[in-house]
């Protein structure tokens, strides 16, 4: 299994509800276990090859992966008692509008309701539609457009009718 492999897999975790998952092959075992917003891993390899896996695993994907969420998610939680939050259902890049010329899906002021288009994440190479699921108006967005974002990220404020 070669980093890029490993990197999918976690992704492919961090957007389901599986809480822990080992795969063995030969030489190479990788156990990751999710946790609220933080995944852990733990790497035990006896081949050359997967020993010098095993740093680049240890030094880049927890930095990745554990870092942002609780860096980003504290200052959305604060603003206000009556806004809700709309966060992302997974790891990959926030875009605004469908594409280079088109309008944005929702500004600031604008209202929404149940089943709106608010954004699209891609991960993957496939772009997903992220829907509203309640009534309300967009008070901030709190993404830059074509931004990378983690699961669970705050996308944006809004303010329940």
């Amino acid at each position: 299994m070669d980093f890029k492999q490993i990197q999918e897999l976690i992704k492919m975790i961090n957007k389901s509800n599986i809480g822990e998952l080992t795969v063995e092959q030969k030489d190479f075992r990788i156990t990751i276990k999710q946790k609220e917003e933080n995944v852990t891993q733990v790497v035990t390899a006896a081949a050359p090859a997967a020993v010098a896996l095993a740093p680049q695993v240890a030094a880049t994907a927890p930095a990745a992966v554990q870092a942002p969420p609780a860096e980003k998610a504290k200052p959305a939680e604060a603003p206000a008692a009556n806004l809700v939050t709309i966060k992302s259902p997974m790891i990959g890049t926030f875009y605004r509008r469908s594409g280079p010329d088109k309008a944005a899906f929702v500004e600031p002021g604008d209202d929404i309701i149940p089943g709106k288009v608010v954004c699209i994440i891609e991960a993957m190479k496939l772009f997903n539609e992220i829907e509203s699921e309640m009534k309300g108006k967009v008070v901030k967005v709190l993404v830059e457009d074509a931004s990378p974002v983690e699961y669970d990220q705050p996308l944006f404020l809004v303010e329940p009718a």
